[in-house]
Formats: structure tokens, sequence, C-alpha cells
């Protein structure tokens, strides 16, 4: 369910290599959900704030051997890891019209305005397609959270969605990892998902 950010999601369905795509929300909107699937989809690499060295190796490889990078949280990026995305975002215009293109797809939790980095990349941050992402009302998010499920053959009962609603974070990322850690803890245990069952887990800290 994409709710209020159809946009975003269609932008990111058709990211091409030459092409770059900004999301900005706040913590729990979806961001880093968003980056993993994209990733998934396009055979991408993902990194995170932790990255530097991963990026500048990418931004100063000889071949670019992926259609897609994803660089999540560039608001936690530190002087070196602002100084490799800088290189990599110089590498992405390059490229642009050569086989050697690739699609570059960042979050952070701020507009490219208001982001707190280096100018020159505050500046490239806003170079091509900039969404900021809405908060999915709780249906949205009950429909998300089945669409994850259906995608590891799982069916969701209401209550235990409902629970995951009412008593757990908000935050869409950490949900949809709790259904992943919840189909694992399921064959584990030889047991069916039931509420019983999603306590349990809960309980074991295990998520």
């Amino acid at each position: 369910m994409v709710g209020r950010n159809a946009a975003a999601l269609e932008a990111l369905r058709h990211c091409e290599g030459g092409r770059a795509v900004y999301l900005w929300g706040p913590a729990g909107v979806g961001r880093s959900h968003l980056l993993h699937g994209v990733c998934q989809h396009m055979n991408g690499l993902y990194h995170d704030s932790d990255s530097a060295a991963a990026l500048h190796e990418l931004a100063t490889s000889e071949t670019m051997s992926v259609p897609l990078v994803a660089v999540d949280d560039v608001q936690a990026l530190d002087a070196e890891g602002q100084a490799a995305l800088f290189a990599l975002y110089n590498r992405w215009r390059e490229s642009a019209y050569t086989r050697q293109a690739f699609a570059l797809v960042l979050a952070g939790d701020r507009s490219p305005l208001a982001m707190d980095v280096r100018e020159d990349l505050r500046t490239r941050l806003g170079w091509d397609l900039v969404f900021r992402l809405e908060q999915l009302s709780d249906e949205e998010r009950a429909q998300a959270l089945q669409s994850r499920a259906a995608e590891r053959g799982l069916k969701l009962s209401p209550d235990v969605v409902t629970w995951l609603l009412t008593h757990h974070e908000r935050d869409m990322s950490r949900l949809t990892s709790l259904v992943d850690a919840l189909d694992r803890y399921s064959l584990a245990r030889h047991r069916a998902i039931t509420l019983p069952l999603l306590k349990d887990l809960l309980a074991s800290h295990q998520p």
C-alpha cells in the first residue's frame, strides 16, 4: 500500500541508470524499507551511514558493476562519508549517458536544502527527483504488512495485524522486519503464526 507516496513509488519502479531519487521524511515513514525494496527489485547495493569506505570504493572503481546504489540516512554521514557520497554523485553524473550508467537512490530525514551536510553535497541531493514521504494510515500499514507477509507465503490473521499496529512501534521498517522474524520463528518452532506465537517471539527478544 503506497498511500500518498504513489509518485515516489512510481519513480523508484522506473529508476533507470542515470536517474537519481532523494526521499525524505521523519523517522518511521518507511525510508529504509523503500531503499531495501528497490535494491531487491533492481539488484542494487544498499549502504547506510557507516559505509564510507564502500562508497569511496564504488566512486573510484574502474567499472560500475551494479545498476543501482542506495544510500540511507544521509544526515548521519560523517565528513568521510560525505566526501565519499560527493565523489559517488560525480561518478553518477559523468557516467549517466554511458554503459556504466547507474541509478542513485538516497534517503534522509530532511529536505535537501535543510540537510546539515557540506554545501556541495547538499546541492547534489536536489539534482534530480526529490520526494517527501508521508506517514501511512493504520489501514495502509495493515495492508503493507499483509503484502509483506504474502511475499513470504504467509497469511497474517487480523488479530496479529491489529496487535502489531496497536502495541508495537509504528516504524514500517521495524514492523516488516518483525514479520520476517515471525516467519523464521514459526518455522523454527513448527507452529502456526498466531498471536500467542508473536508474543512468545517478542518475549524471547529475538527481533
